[in-house]
């Protein structure tokens, strides 16, 4: 498989945390669109999109489909077929945290659903180990420490090289990466979800992660597509409002949010951006972001989220009308 020989001319890379690890500023995010529900060319082919555009990094979890793990069976097997020689050049990270099988140990955080999660993962995948292996979600009964010492314990077993977590709040984050640093497998990165309806990672939380020297990767940059200009005529039948199986539901797009979506778009448009550009520009803005996390429904949505790099400074003006838009009641 021929891949594009400039592909990592045209990317940036940013370290993550305190680590040796770079990451792209564009990460794929196999959420949507990977699943057996899925047309397997069209994924295929953004896949290999990502990869020439200089992605070098593709986040899964263990409930990514629908069905459930079948966006880790697919990659996994165009993985095989189509990146066979390519492996070293990947960053390959999954999660346990949420619902996966029936009864007691097939959900949050107990070593016995991570360690048994994590080794079906990489029987889907087909791999020795993954990259990063994150803890999807805080477990309100399960005790912190045997959540950090089965990731500590995933790392020692030789399954994953670092070890992350997600949707962490800023006092259950400290306490993490407090108990893994004191086992001696620092937390390389938090997934937290942020964009620019969605800001609470700026209370505290991103202040924590560069002290600690912890990388960060928001998830729905774009809001689930609110942020491009998807749903500005309505809502398109093939969009995520409109599956029965999507996370963003009807009932969100108000008449205040179409408002505010669309004066972003037009300031947007100002500055030579889709909207999707310069919502993905304003969270990499940051400089404790190591990365954004999209999702793509197909090769030229993937690309013009990659077009975000192009224009990814502000001006005061245009931060200050952003803040306006934002604030809006």
């Amino acid at each position: 498989m021929k891949f594009n020989p400039l592909r990592y001319t045209g990317m940036q890379y940013r370290r993550c945390g305190a680590s040796g690890l770079k990451l792209p500023a564009i990460s794929l995010g196999l959420w949507h669109n990977f699943g057996d529900v899925d047309d397997e060319k069209v994924y295929r082919k953004t896949l290999h999109s990502a990869f020439d555009a200089g992605i070098t990094h593709f986040d899964l979890a263990n409930n990514y489909g629908p069905p459930p793990g079948t966006a880790e069976t697919n990659f996994g097997r165009i993985l095989h077929a189509d990146f066979k020689q390519r492996r070293d050049e990947l960053i390959i990270s999954t999660k346990a945290g949420y619902t996966m099988w029936d009864g007691p140990y097939g959900d949050w955080g107990s070593k016995k659903y991570l360690v048994s999660s994590l080794d079906q993962s990489l029987k889907r995948m087909k791999l020795e180990y993954v990259d990063i292996f994150y803890h999807h979600r805080p477990d309100p009964e399960t005790p912190l420490e045997e959540t950090m010492t089965a990731l500590d314990l995933i790392v020692r077993q030789g399954k994953a090289l670092y070890v992350g977590i997600s949707n962490y709040r800023r006092e259950e984050a400290a306490k993490a990466f407090k108990i893994l640093k004191k086992l001696g497998t620092p937390c390389l990165i938090h997934q937290p979800k942020y964009s620019m309806f969605e800001r609470w990672v700026e209370d505290g939380l991103l202040d924590l992660l560069e002290k600690d020297g912890v990388g960060c990767i928001p998830f729905s940059p774009l809001a689930q597509g609110l942020l491009t200009s998807k749903y500005l005529k309505g809502i398109p039948k093939n969009s995520r409002a409109a599956k029965k199986h999507g996370f963003l539901k009807k009932e969100q797009i108000t008449e205040h949010r179409l408002r505010q979506v669309q004066q972003l778009h037009t300031l947007a448009v100002e500055r030579g951006q889709s909207l999707a550009q310069m919502a993905l520009a304003w969270i990499l803005k940051d400089a404790r972001i190591t990365s954004v996390l999209v999702g793509a429904s197909s090769s030229a949505q993937l690309l013009d989220s990659v077009g975000c790099l192009e224009n990814s400074t502000f001006s005061t003006d245009e931060l200050t009308q952003i803040a306006h838009i934002l604030k809006e009641r």
